[in-house]
């Protein structure tokens, strides 16, 4: 299983991006797939997730009611939409693959990452 993300980048406070994860070599019904951010200087967080049997994400509390994931099931990619994006929002920004949806990193299952893509907000 390959994943690959995009759409990173530069944006000032306030701003919205949206990261896209392309899924090769399996399909978005077959795992949860999930969004984890790591800052320098900062625990690995998992900003978002979503099952595979629903279409409700879950968030972190960082991230609720800015960032919203959801999944293109024929073009297997899956989004997160970030909106009033903040300085502390800086982060390289992963998709993974995951055995089940949970934002707690602790007890998440990993099963496959992508390689990251930078998001800086400036203020």
């Amino acid at each position: 299983v390959q994943l690959q993300a995009s759409g990173g980048g530069f944006v000032h406070a306030g701003d919205s991006l949206r990261l896209s994860c392309l899924i090769s070599g399996s399909t978005v019904a077959d795992y949860a797939f999930g969004w984890i951010r790591q800052a320098p200087g900062k625990e690995r967080e998992v900003v978002s997730c979503m099952s595979r049997y629903s279409n409700n994400g879950e968030y972190a509390n960082s991230v609720a009611g800015r960032f919203k994931i959801t999944r293109d099931n024929a073009k297997n990619l899956v989004y997160l939409d970030m909106n009033n994006l903040q300085p502390e929002d800086t982060a390289v920004y992963y998709c993974a693959a995951l055995g089940f949806c949970i934002v707690d990193p602790a007890l998440a299952d990993f099963r496959f990452w992508g390689q990251g893509t930078l998001v800086t907000v400036s203020s």
